[in-house]
């Protein structure tokens, strides 16, 4: 099959050549893929909008020797809440690299699709500004201070809420790729941060984005 489309989230993108990217997708039907656009980075270019990060896109693809290459892409949703709040970014881009880390590649897993899909959809429709509170624990006094962040900011419902949504997504995710089983996780109150990063066998960029923040 020369030519196909699917469904997809981009988690991942690097500039390629003078004009083109290469995009790490999350697919609905072939798994994590990565693809090649090519002449994404022209000012011309009427796909580049199409294929930002975060945006689940209906991609048209072909075939080609090394990577599947990029011949049409419609956006079917850019989660503009998301990008638009620092906290939600910080928290959206550990989702993605928890699904470069840990999935493998062209292996279809259309469960990991929609939970990515579903926790994104989730964290959209937050109308309260959430930090994680792995993110809390990276962050120092002085940090907390040029944020503006008191004691009380975040509040710990809003922890409780936001972490919710994380573990969630960790436990699912971890069990959909046969780390663990979901439910006994949920029973034993299993802290999945240790068993991500000794799976990754690196420290998860991620837990320190939020002190990066300039």
């Amino acid at each position: 099959m020369r030519n196909f489309r699917t469904e997809g989230i981009i988690i991942k993108r690097r500039n390629f050549n003078e004009a083109d990217r290469i995009i790490t997708v999350m697919t609905r039907d072939y798994g994590k893929i990565q693809i090649k656009a090519a002449g994404v980075r022209k000012i011309t270019s009427r796909r580049a909008a199409h294929i930002e990060l975060l945006n689940d896109t209906l991609l048209h693809l072909y075939q080609g020797n090394i990577f599947p290459i990029l011949t049409e892409a419609k956006m079917i949703d850019d989660f503009v809440s998301i990008k638009t709040d620092f906290a939600k970014v910080g928290l959206a881009y550990h989702l993605c690299e928890l699904i470069d880390g840990l999935c493998p590649e062209n292996q279809e897993n259309s469960s990991v699709f929609f939970l990515l899909q579903k926790t994104l959809r989730q964290l959209a429709r937050q109308d309260l500004s959430y930090m994680p509170r792995f993110a809390v624990k990276e962050i120092d006094e002085y940090t907390l201070g040029t944020f503006g962040l008191g004691a009380s900011d975040p509040s710990e419902a809003e922890l409780a809420r936001g972490d919710a949504i994380l573990q969630d997504f960790e436990m699912t995710l971890l069990s959909e790729l046969g780390y663990w089983n979901k439910k006994d996780a949920v029973a034993r109150h299993f802290d999945t941060s240790d068993m991500i990063e000794d799976i990754l066998e690196r420290k998860l960029k991620s837990r320190s984005i939020f002190a990066k923040l300039q």
